[in-house]
């Protein structure tokens, strides 16, 4: 299956409304993700995408900054792949791209967070030899 894996430039990152949307589940609006999106394209944020022909088929968002415990590094964000085209070592290829892209960056760590209870994401990145260091928690401060 030939994928190509490139960098989105930042004036068609509305191109990932659509994946964002379903790993959304629809919980998000689009115009509500869209003003998000371009909100992160000013905060170095940048997407890869994975294209079958001209279609994007997956999306990795990542973020470039420097940490205190990990010097440089990049977080990878909304990782999804179409479901059609899940199990075809899609994943793998990703994350060599994002691994490479990274060290091009001078970043030492990539780094992620993923829902607890997405089961499936946590085999996958085992797999990858990631390590669990701690927890991520949220407060909405809103209520």
């Amino acid at each position: 299956m030939d994928i190509q894996f490139r960098i989105i430039a930042t004036s068609a990152l509305g191109s990932i409304l659509p994946l964002l949307y379903t790993l959304n589940k629809g919980a998000i609006s689009e115009a509500l993700l869209k003003e998000r999106i371009l909100e992160m394209a000013q905060q170095n944020y940048e997407c890869l995408g994975m294209y079958k022909a001209n279609d994007l088929i997956g999306i990795c968002g990542m973020w470039f900054q420097t940490r205190h415990y990990a010097g440089k590094s990049c977080e990878i964000d909304h990782v999804f792949i179409d479901e059609a085209y899940r199990g075809l070592g899609i994943g793998n290829k990703m994350m060599e791209f994002v691994y490479d892209y990274a060290k091009s960056k001078s970043c030492r760590w990539v780094e992620l967070n993923t829902y607890v209870d997405n089961f499936a994401s946590h085999k996958f990145y085992n797999k990858q030899n990631f390590v669990a260091k701690g927890y991520h928690f949220v407060k909405d401060i809103t209520m």
